[in-house]
């Protein structure tokens, strides 16, 4: 974990290291989603489209495999050949638009490349992405991509190959023209676009300030600034009663296996599904609002690369998954490059063992984590400091980032600084740093 202080609180001697500024074509792209108003003749040729694609999967996932068997090569090249003989000897397919469909042999590609070298690599079987499956029609969801020559939009609305037009609800304006998008429908029976936007940051003003963000159960973020943390929103917890009806719902209603569900079943379905999103958006609200907070106020943001899947086996599951850290650090990733902020990914190791107070690592959490006040400790430069236990580890982690820019604990996520660029000084063996008020004082020696 790595905590970073005020940088106002920090002697002038200690320069703050960010990484060079990056324009719009540096970074990358983003999705803009909005919603679709679809009518009902939309909405059925749409899954006239799903239906053609889903087939087209179906039959490459039937290819890959017979040509496994067989020792043969299955790469795009030859699904493309075949796409080709399909829509050929096939009427209903080419009723179709050849983009969808291709770019479904597209996916197929990437998603079966991805397993094979997963299996190259030798990955452990719990972390591979698998090879692909079958897509059942009542288990798949509609998912349409189309490249620029697939759509169009024209008078606000979206036309897509095959004569469906689609009225989009404009949230926001397209900063730049689409390359890409991808039209899907969601649990609930709502349809969306997803557009593709070469991304384009949006400077802000500087602040000077830098802070340090540590992920949490209890607190889902913890940071060097007492009004910047976040308290676990508890979201789905206060749900969680209204969706269990729901689930009671549906349990006594279940179909047998092979009929036909109930319309009882179909509604109660709908229901929990329902409340599945409100949860999800206000999840997502929540972080988003809080990303902000945290961009618009601070320069650079040194955050835990924290991986929270392991918690799923844990007694904590449940508070853990309703904290929806993963959700919230990419929130937090997303907002600083669309702003232009300087956002570092601290390598969680021995985040636990090393001692704020004098930098030491210990087989078991010093001291200082169990007891509010610690007991003076004779290798520990401030003995009786007080410090909060999630602020234990805040002096080892700062001159980890400032002094070394190819230190291998730091992940940059927009790429190292340019050479010749200053990368601070080395620190010495022994830092004072003097804390924000409220915070008490430490003296931590940076990591060997």
């Amino acid at each position: 974990m790595g905590i970073l202080p005020s940088l106002s609180v920090f002697p002038v001697s200690l320069p703050i290291v960010t990484t060079p500024p990056h324009t719009g074509q540096e970074a990358g792209y983003a999705r803009y989603t909005f919603r679709l108003r679809a009518s009902s003749t939309a909405r059925w040729a749409l899954s006239g489209e799903w239906d053609r694609c889903r087939w087209v999967w179906n039959q490459c996932v039937a290819e890959s495999r017979a040509a496994h068997q067989a020792g043969q090569e299955c790469g795009p090249a030859r699904l493309d050949k075949l796409l080709t003989g399909w829509r050929a000897d096939r009427g209903w397919l080419r009723e179709g638009g050849s983009v969808p469909q291709q770019q479904t042999v597209r996916d197929f590609a990437a998603a079966r490349a991805k397993a094979q070298k997963d299996v190259r690599n030798r990955v452990p079987v719990r972390q591979r992405a698998g090879m692909p499956r079958f897509k059942r029609k009542h288990a798949a969801r509609p998912t349409l991509n189309y490249t620029r020559r697939g759509f169009r939009l024209r008078d606000g609305r979206l036309h897509l190959a095959g004569g469906i037009c689609l009225t989009v609800v404009w949230s926001r304006p397209l900063p730049d023209a689409p390359s890409s998008v991808r039209v899907y429908r969601d649990s609930l029976g709502h349809w969306y676009a997803s557009f593709v936007i070469p991304a384009q940051t949006e400077p802000l003003p500087s602040t000077g300030r830098v802070i340090g963000v540590d992920w949490g159960v209890a607190e889902t973020a913890t940071t060097t600034s007492d009004v910047h943390d976040l308290p676990h929103a508890e979201h789905g917890r206060r749900a969680a009663r209204r969706l269990a009806r729901y689930q009671r719902m549906m349990a006594r209603r279940k179909p047998a296996k092979g009929r036909k569900p109930s319309k009882g079943y179909l509604r109660a379905k709908k229901r929990a599904a329902r409340a599945h999103a409100k949860v999800a958006r206000q999840r997502q609200d929540t972080a988003r609002t809080w990303a902000k907070k945290v961009v618009r106020d601070h320069d650079a943001i040194a955050v835990e690369d924290f991986t929270p899947k392991f918690l799923a086996t844990s007694s904590m599951a449940r508070k853990a998954a309703d904290a929806a850290i993963g959700a919230t650090k990419r929130a937090l990733v997303e907002m600083g490059r669309k702003h232009g902020r300087d956002v570092r990914l601290v390598h969680p190791a021995h985040t636990t063992m090393d001692c704020g107070g004098c930098g030491a690592r210990a087989s078991t959490a010093c001291r200082c984590r169990r007891e509010p006040t610690p007991a003076p400790r004779a290798e520990c430069p401030a003995p009786g400091t007080r410090t909060p236990r999630t602020w234990c580890w805040s002096g080892p982690v700062w001159p980890r980032l400032v002094s070394r820019a190819e230190d291998p604990n730091v992940r940059w996520t927009f790429g190292r600084p340019e050479p010749g660029i200053p990368v601070g000084p080395v620190v010495g063996k022994v830092m004072s740093v003097p804390f924000p008020p409220g915070r008490g004082a430490v003296k931590g020696s940076p990591p060997p």
